[in-house]
């Protein structure tokens, strides 16, 4: 009953860390990349963007409304004095001391050249601008939380091969202690089989530390609690390898980000032009307004009452030196626009140089992983007849502990090319734009 009790005890001892501290997560890659679009904090800072960029649309949508203005004003008007031509005599005129005005006069553009449609259309193409950066970070912060994700994959894959090779050690090391024991082998037999063990562990070591770190950061960026252990689970086969090189380049071309930047600037630029061409028109307003105004100062005697209009008509303006002055605007604005067909191509063949050495990359992956894995296979053969030999004395400790190593090292070469196979298909997807 007693032994019960403690067995039960220290089950629950064990789970508390578990229940309170940490909490495991399986998710894949593509479960990863959405929970950072939800949540990664500078997601956050670039959608506010577009918050301001379509505020601002609003702001230049006000200018279609007229402008209205009240004013008032109080003073203290001081007795006049009237002076004779020839300033020979001045005679002082008694006025109301006490004067007041106030005003209301509005104003409503009709016409300049289609101006505030055009500024307005002009910020619509900010506000999409601003969306596809969105859309540009979106995919940076994708990828980055695939790699780091990835790298957990890889650690885990690289943990089990140390494991693995660790216990194949102890096992070997248990061997050697009994040879020992015969007097078939010398002590530096058995500390080199201890050695290895060691350096083992110090393996383990580094790889559960390099784990906790891109955990961590995975946490913070997934929006998850710091405790989450996460457990990658993604799918290890090839995805889409038989898949030629002009579907990712049309791939690119229909949905990258940056493109569709740099044919909005384009648009933008063509859009700046029609609005610089705008005052070459002429500017024609309505405007309307009421004046009440004491004293009446334009009769003699003044006299201290209000004096009350209206007036409503059209103004028609134009500035004259916009006739030499539009023209230099205009070819600056053209300047502009030739550089956004430049920076256009550019970004097209940036983009397509992209997509080509991705595409390469990804293949060649494919084929190291089917190499490594040939290689791997070798290793363990090559591990099991100098294991054979060992145990009937016919190879060293040095030969066996060689054997080992590259048994280890092709199989964490392997495990790091299935993972690269991974990381070269999500990049391939990142260079189109559309991970």
């Amino acid at each position: 009953m007693i032994n019960n009790v403690k067995t039960a005890l220290s089950l629950v001892i064990a789970l508390i860390p578990t229940l309170f501290f940490s909490q495991e997560k399986q998710m894949t890659a593509s479960e990863a990349a959405e929970l950072a679009v939800q949540n990664h904090q500078q997601l956050k800072v670039s959608a506010q963007n577009i918050d301001i960029a379509k505020q601002q649309t609003d702001v230049v949508k006000l200018q279609k409304l007229p402008a209205i203005t009240a004013s008032t004003s109080q003073f203290y008007l001081g007795d006049a004095v009237a002076i004779d031509k020839d300033f020979s005599n001045s005679t002082n005129i008694p006025m109301p001391h006490y004067g007041s005005s106030y005003s209301v006069q509005a104003t409503q553009l009709i016409f300049k050249g289609g101006l505030v449609n055009k500024s307005i259309e002009m910020t619509g193409l900010r506000e999409q601008l601003s969306e596809l950066d969105l859309e540009k970070n979106k995919q940076d912060v994708k990828f980055l939380v695939i790699s780091n994700y990835l790298d957990i994959y890889k650690i885990l894959n690289q943990e089990e091969v140390f494991q693995n090779n660790k216990k194949l050690a102890q096992e070997r090391l248990k061997n050697i202690q009994k040879f020992y024991q015969q007097g078939m082998v010398t002590r530096n037999e058995v500390i080199r089989g201890e050695l290895a063990i060691k350096n083992l562990d110090q393996g383990i070591l580094t790889l559960s530390n390099n784990r906790k770190i891109l955990n961590y950061n995975l946490n913070i960026a997934l929006g998850l609690p710091s405790g989450t252990e996460i457990i990658p689970v993604e799918n290890l086969t090839n995805k889409e390898s038989g898949i030629g090189l002009d579907y990712y380049m049309e791939l690119a071309h229909n949905g990258n980000p940056q493109l569709k930047s740099a044919q909005t600037n384009i648009d933008v630029a063509d859009k700046n032009i029609e609005i610089i061409k705008t005052d070459k028109m002429p500017t024609v307003a309505g405007f309307g307004g009421y004046t009440l105004q004491r004293p009446i100062t334009t009769r003699n005697p003044v006299l201290d009452m209000y004096s009350g209009g209206w007036q409503t008509g059209i103004s028609l303006s134009y500035n004259i030196d916009n006739l030499f002055k539009t023209k230099e605007r205009i070819k600056l604005g053209e300047l502009q626009k030739n550089q956004a067909n430049d920076a256009m191509t550019l970004v097209q063949q940036n983009v397509d140089m992209g997509v080509n050495a991705a595409y390469v990359k990804y293949q060649e992956s494919i084929q190291q992983a089917e190499i490594l894995n040939d290689a791997k296979k070798l290793a363990e053969e090559n591990y099991k007849i100098t294991e054979a030999k060992y145990l009937n004395q016919l190879a060293v400790q040095a030969e066996m502990i060689d054997a080992q190593n590259q048994k280890l090292q092709s199989e964490l070469d392997y495990a790091n090319a299935e993972i690269n196979v991974l990381y070269q298909y999500y990049n391939l997807l990142k260079s189109t734009g559309t991970l």
